[in-house]
């Protein structure tokens, strides 16, 4: 298992374009000018190697590329230039409603989330009550998921998606969510899965909870690498230039 970028390249198009009848007719009675074309270049050359067994923190301040550069791991976004080499399965949990159906029970959001992860309909049986006594959420595993609260769903979606033995886990901002009680659970279910030797990508703005988890920590600053190594010595330098 490995996570290689080699000079990735992340560019969105946020060009202010009238494509509707309005904009058109608008348009109209407006002065000819050139097209403006803008763009925002959220990773700019990253280079980085992720091995197995590793636990990788991202910290940076909104904006710093944390999330896109997960997402290109997750293969969401293509890069825009640069190369990508996953090994392994890869269970993202980022954005926590997809693959899920909102006025489907809690059961059936199982199952559905545990197929799209790749399990196998008798896999899914297999594992259903197990994933359900993790999340602890009892007989509101019977109600439809748009009643649960924020800790509910993702108290859900976290039970899911660690009880598929993922090769590659990403998170982002999903671990201080929750109650007290289930966050010390799901604690001691990440250091399981990291016990097992696989990767860790961990996006986060606590501090606290990436030097928990992470023993390497990637600091990003306006979508490049302004430092990587031990999370001790990371978090120190970050802190003290206040991510600047």
């Amino acid at each position: 298992m490995k996570i290689s970028l080699r000079d990735v390249r992340v560019r969105f198009d946020v060009s202010m374009r009238q494509d509707s009848l309005k904009g058109a007719l608008l348009n109209a009675f407006r002065p000819k000018a050139k097209e403006r074309v803008e763009y925002v270049d959220a990773l700019k050359g990253i280079n980085l190697e992720i091995a197995h067994g590793e636990r990788v923190g991202l910290v940076g301040l909104n904006g710093a590329g944390k999330s896109t550069i997960l997402k290109v791991m997750a293969g969401i976004y293509p890069p825009t230039s640069g190369e990508t080499e996953i090994v392994g399965h890869v269970s993202p949990m980022f954005e926590l409603a997809t693959g899920f159906e909102m006025t489907q029970t809690g059961w059936d959001n199982i199952r559905i989330r545990a197929m799209l992860l790749g399990l196998a309909p008798d896999e899914v049986e297999a594992r259903i009550h197990s994933i359900a006594e993790f999340s602890e959420l009892g007989h509101f595993l019977d109600y439809p998921v748009k009643t649960y609260s924020a800790g509910m769903f993702i108290r859900l979606a976290f039970s899911v998606s660690t009880a598929i033995n993922p090769e590659i886990l990403l998170l982002d901002e999903v671990m201080g969510a929750g109650d007290l009680v289930f966050a010390d659970k799901a604690k001691r279910r990440m250091y399981e899965f990291m016990d097992q030797g696989k990767i860790l990508v961990f996006s986060s703005h606590s501090l606290p909870l990436v030097e928990d988890f992470c023993e390497r920590v990637i600091w990003l600053r306006k979508g490049e690498v302004a430092m990587d190594g031990p999370t001790a010595e990371v978090l120190a330098e970050y802190t003290r230039r206040g991510g600047q």
